[in-house]
């Protein structure tokens, strides 16, 4: 990848006033000034439908930056310098007038610094607007280049189903090429992610082990302790299966899954997981529940505190049939992976808050330890995404004493204590990769598409009426107990994280 160059830019936030802006955006953001790696001049521009002028607006989001950012202010004067860079242009995004605002007032920034002119939109609205910004980006010109860059970035969900995904990437494609198009998530950004592609293709001892001769099974959890909170109504639309398997666990599965691509830039690394993408065998509707399976979360426990079920929910339906967990089982047919099954389950109100890939190899053809007792676990690799981000081997090894016992060792690694300082956020690399025009990290249209229409069969079967609904799980308990038995049929068990 070639070296990158610091250039001025003026970012531009669509729905300023929401809490992505609040929680994410403008705190990563600051931390990326206050550690020196924002390029310098830059201006943020914060545009919403409220009523707040400049002054407000920064007031705002200096309460936003002590409250979540990771890095805090040092001082007045530094934060003063960064306050300087913030500007608020009210509007209704879908208000052509909105754009004419903007645009005299991206002339004036520019107007009054050297450089081109670069510009970066982001899209911190609900998707149900999308439309009417690319429509008044392409309308008004803001979309077209004025002698430096202009990319925009797109906050999942991309559509709700294929067909819809389909229409979203025509309607971007509409006012902008796809190299200006940057879709945003933020599963890509955390630093252990980023380190699968490092631990695969940077260390010899792993890549020859990388393929179904040694890996009996992968699986990908994505487990939330919390509920829908306030999010009934939205979830009610999306359920399990579209707010975190279509996006986030499938693009683990392809970083695990993929094949070495030439460079480590966007084009060949994106060629290289939708390879994968086409790899998976498609999804039988006939055999939906023999490799999909969902659940609800009902009351229960959490923190040693009763919390309602979801259906008890504000916002959701008290007949609710959506699901709050999700398990699939997939294979890819390729070399490689032939036969390997890939378990991924995702779910809300599950025991503990944990982001892992946990690799389980094939035991030993053959145990010459006599006396060892016989349930010796086989060889593990688990890669924690979050929380305490790192990765554990788990080996055999002789226990103390007298006898030739053996037992598990594990062989563990954690970022906070190797490197020092906690991980930067995942906002903080992904923002700074679109100034500077990598998308790597990033997900293309293609992949969207496909992934959408992987799952098409199991959104449409579930949505029957005559599909029995979701299984019931306790709050705080690792999800439904049909799931043991969904996985029990290769004769496997679920990892407890």
């Amino acid at each position: 990848m070639p070296p990158v160059t610091d250039e001025p830019f003026t970012l531009v936030i669509f729905g300023a006033s929401g809490d992505l802006t609040r929680r994410k955006l403008v705190p990563a953001l600051w931390s990326l000034y206050a550690g020196r790696t924002l390029p310098e001049p830059f201006t943020i521009i914060g545009s919403a439908r409220s009523e707040v002028g400049p002054d407000e607006f920064r007031l705002r989001m200096r309460d936003a930056v002590r409250e979540f950012a990771r890095t805090q202010p040092p001082s007045a004067n530094v934060w003063d310098r960064f306050a300087a860079s913030l500007s608020y242009v009210p509007g209704d995004p879908a208000d052509p007038a909105l754009y004419t605002r903007l645009e005299h007032t991206l002339k004036d920034v520019e107007g009054a610094r050297p450089g081109p002119a670069n510009r970066l939109f982001y899209f911190a609205t609900p998707p149900s607007l999308y439309d009417a910004i690319v429509a008044n980006l392409g309308a008004s010109g803001l979309a077209n280049p004025r002698g430096g860059w202009t990319r925009i970035i797109v906050e999942k969900p991309f559509g709700h189903d294929y067909a819809s995904a389909r229409a979203l990437n025509s309607q971007l494609a509409s006012a902008l090429r796809e190299d200006q198009i940057y879709r945003i998530d933020h599963y890509l950004g955390k630093e252990t992610v980023q380190n699968l592609l490092v631990l695969r293709f940077a260390n010899e001892i792993f890549e020859p082990l990388w393929n179904r001769s040694h890996v009996a099974e992968v699986q990908i959890t994505v487990a939330e302790a919390l509920g829908v909170e306030t999010r009934g109504a939205y979830y009610e639309e999306a359920g399990a299966l579209r707010d975190m398997m279509q996006n986030h666990l499938l693009q683990l599965l392809c970083l695990i899954a993929m094949e070495p691509p030439v460079t480590f830039d966007a084009a060949p690394v994106h060629d290289e997981k939708n390879k994968v993408m086409h790899a998976i065998r498609p999804l039988d509707a006939r055999k939906i529940d023999e490799i999909a399976l969902r659940g609800q979360y009902g009351p229960g426990f959490a923190g040693g505190k009763p919390v309602p079920g979801y259906r008890q929910e504000k916002g959701v339906a008290p007949d609710s049939r959506t699901e709050t967990y999700a398990a699939l089982r997939l294979t890819v047919d390729n070399w490689r992976w032939a036969g390997v099954p890939f378990y991924l389950r995702t779910g809300k109100r599950l025991a503990k808050r944990v982001s892992e890939i946990a690799i389980r190899f094939h035991r030993t053809p053959h145990m010459i330890f006599h006396r060892a007792p016989s349930g010796v676990e086989p060889n593990e690799l688990v890669i924690r995404i979050q929380p305490d981000e790192g990765m554990a081997l788990t080996v055999a090894a002789k226990t103390p004493g007298p006898d030739l016992k053996l037992g598990p060792v594990r062989l563990d690694f954690r970022y906070g204590e190797v490197f020092g300082a906690e991980p930067p956020e995942a906002y903080e690399r992904l923002l700074l990769d679109a100034v500077h025009g990598d998308s790597t990290l990033y997900a293309r249209a293609d992949w969207v598409e496909k992934a959408w229409s992987l799952l098409g069969p199991v959104l449409d079967t579930w949505a029957q009426a005559s599909t029995p609904p979701p299984h019931l799980y306790e709050a705080g308990s690792w999800g439904p107990a049909e799931a043991d038995a969904f996985i029990a049929r290769d004769g496997g068990a679920w990892r407890q994280p």
